[in-house]
């Protein structure tokens, strides 16, 4: 009996001594908004009122990249559990897992739903994402457009729109009409630079061929920054600024590969030039 009462003055005094409800609500809410979904789920079997807030749901919504009117939503907590689970569903097969979106209500069977819903989440598998552009090209258009590329230098431009829509086991001419979408969207977005959307389309070639030439273990003879330039200016067909193309190699060189490692590039460069591109575009 001395024994269980002991035992209950010490879970009073453990409960009594609670690190998360002895402080404000709003202090509360704060460190628990730090923790992933798993790991709030496994709170909830202490701190049930508090993990299941609503407040702390929705952040994760808007972290996992989903922005919808509040008056469509009853429960943030099940719309992310839902959304969690069409992500698994889309790493598997992204067909399945935009029909699991779709029959959930959580996206439109619309291209430019499809898009926006791609463009503001990186919770998707940036493989199974590019096999499902491959199929959609109407999606791919209004994806292209809504990057924004004013300002930015064209290798960190590649390596935003190939980490995300590029995957290494691609195939066919993907990888152009990818190329191309991009080259047209960036000279929208710098007409200043003096560059035609096929000036683009060349150089944004030369830089993935350097990439995979400076990044592979197999090629021993690295392409040089004189080799880079001389054959840029050689594909393009007219003078072009040495010093920019300098630059590119520059970047290319200390900021390593254009593609990420999901989406390498290797299969679809047969030789260290990009003059079989100028006739592909």
């Amino acid at each position: 009996m001395g024994q269980y009462n002991t035992r209950n003055k010490l879970e009073e005094g453990l409960k009594s001594t609670d690190p998360i409800r002895d402080l404000p609500l709003e202090l509360s809410l704060a460190v628990l908004s730090h923790l992933d979904a798993t790991d709030l789920c496994l709170a909830g079997c202490v701190w049930n009122d508090l993990a299941h807030d609503e407040m702390l749901w929705m952040g994760l919504c808007k972290n996992w990249g989903y922005h919808q009117s509040p008056k469509k939503i009853q429960s943030y907590r099940k719309l992310y559990l839902t959304l969690d689970e069409g992500c698994l569903t889309f790493c598997a097969d992204a067909e399945k897992g935009m029909e699991y979106f779709f029959n959930n209500g959580l996206i439109k069977d619309d291209p430019k739903d499809i898009a926006n819903f791609f463009h503001c989440t990186n919770k998707l598998s940036s493989q199974q994402m590019s096999h499902y552009l491959d199929k959609r090209g109407d999606v791919l258009d209004h994806l292209i457009s809504l990057q924004n590329f004013k300002g930015e230098s064209l290798p960190n431009a590649l390596r935003t729109v190939l980490s995300r829509t590029l995957a290494g086991d691609n195939h066919g001419n993907y990888l152009h009409v990818l190329v191309d979408k991009f080259s047209r969207r960036f000279f929208e977005c710098n007409p200043n630079l003096n560059l035609t959307p096929d000036t683009i389309y060349i150089v944004s070639f030369s830089l993935i061929i350097l990439s995979v030439d400076l990044s592979s273990p197999h090629i021993k003879n690295k392409m040089s920054k004189r080799e880079f330039i001389r054959n840029v200016r050689r594909a393009v067909g007219h003078r072009i600024d040495d010093d920019w193309c300098g630059h590119l190699y520059d970047d290319v060189y200390l900021s390593g590969h254009i593609a990420s490692s999901r989406g390498r590039c290797k299969q679809y460069l047969p030789n260290r030039t990009p003059l079989n591109y100028v006739n592909a575009g």
